[in-house]
């Protein structure tokens, strides 16, 4: 029987199912050799499921985490059998990732009290973030939103066409300038004629470089400063993408942008073709920044909202 009540529907299930059978096929496939002849979890069990989450890239800081809480369980129930481990480990993983209030959303939805809503995207480049606002733009639409884009990843000629190529798919408009142009000035401009369209939701790219924390820092405070002209609380949520395929980069990335500026959301990717989607609890933890939403393949509805319930059940099934 399952830890959690099913809430999404069987095909998104079966979606995040299959994105996550890498990282748990490989997970449990240590696990299993780690309790082989065990009957009680006792310090060698625990020294080696440490090993295994720590090569999961859950990170090493959420591992120990982790182990400290079986520890206290263990030390409580005096005796605690390898056969239940799996069971203690989905509570204690679902508990984690419930002090960092994230993952009870089920839907695509912006708060009901703000119009337009704006969402500006940052991460390098590589890491699927104009294919995830393109995947992101799908999904409002289709809950009813008027969604208006804004290519303002304007060093990268390929970053504007994508970003076109996911405006014509999707059927919705797109602000955009030539390649060169002011980021902040194109922000601005998408802005603008979102107000004048009763847009409920605006998706700003941004610039995907991160070689100097200063000029990236300098560049989107600007671009914020620019779009507070015309909404003065935007942006309302700058929302990180993070390819979860680098494993360990994708920690370092996370601390390269949070260093440059106030990342409120998480978007973490490509989860399906790697054993690394561990990922997504370490830095969910590690940076006490809501994830959002994970991509598990490359569908157009293969971008989900992340609910801690139903990714740690895919997890452990």
């Amino acid at each position: 029987m399952s830890f959690f009540k099913k809430i999404f529907s069987s095909e998104k299930k079966e979606s995040l199912d299959k994105g996550l059978e890498k990282t748990k096929t490989t997970f449990f496939s240590k696990l299993g050799k780690a309790i082989a002849g065990k009957s009680k979890v006792d310090d060698d069990v625990l020294d080696n499921l440490e090993e295994i989450l720590v090569s999961s890239d859950v990170g090493v800081d959420t591992t120990l985490k982790i182990i400290t809480r079986i520890e206290k369980r263990v030390a409580e129930d005096k005796y605690l059998g390898t056969a239940e481990l799996n069971q203690i480990l989905q509570e204690e993983i679902a508990s984690l990732l419930s002090e960092t209030n994230t993952g009870e959303a089920t839907e695509f939805v912006i708060p009901i009290n703000v119009k337009p809503y704006v969402l500006m995207v940052v991460g390098v480049n590589g890491v699927g973030k104009t294919t995830t606002i393109g995947k992101l733009a799908y999904q409002f639409k289709k809950q009813g939103y008027n969604v208006v884009l804004g290519a303002a990843d304007t060093f990268r000629a390929a970053a504007i066409d994508q970003l076109q190529i996911w405006a014509d798919r999707v059927g919705i408009p797109i602000v955009r300038q030539n390649m060169g142009s002011d980021p902040a000035s194109v922000a601005f401009d998408t802005l603008q004629s979102a107000v004048a369209q009763d847009a409920d939701i605006v998706i700003i790219d941004t610039a995907g470089r991160l070689h100097n924390k200063v000029n990236l820092m300098n560049e989107l405070t600007k671009v914020k400063r620019v779009m507070q002209k015309v909404v003065t609380d935007a942006p309302h949520d700058v929302m990180l993408v993070l390819d979860g395929s680098t494993g360990q980069n994708a920690f370092e990335q996370a601390k390269q942008f949070t260093a440059a500026t106030e990342v409120t959301s998480l978007a973490v990717t490509k989860l399906d073709g790697t054993a690394k989607g561990g990922v997504v609890i370490g830095i969910s933890d590690q940076f006490q920044i809501p994830v959002k939403y994970i991509g598990v393949g490359e569908g157009i509805e293969d971008l989900q909202v992340f609910n801690k319930h139903e990714f740690v059940d895919s997890f452990f099934k």
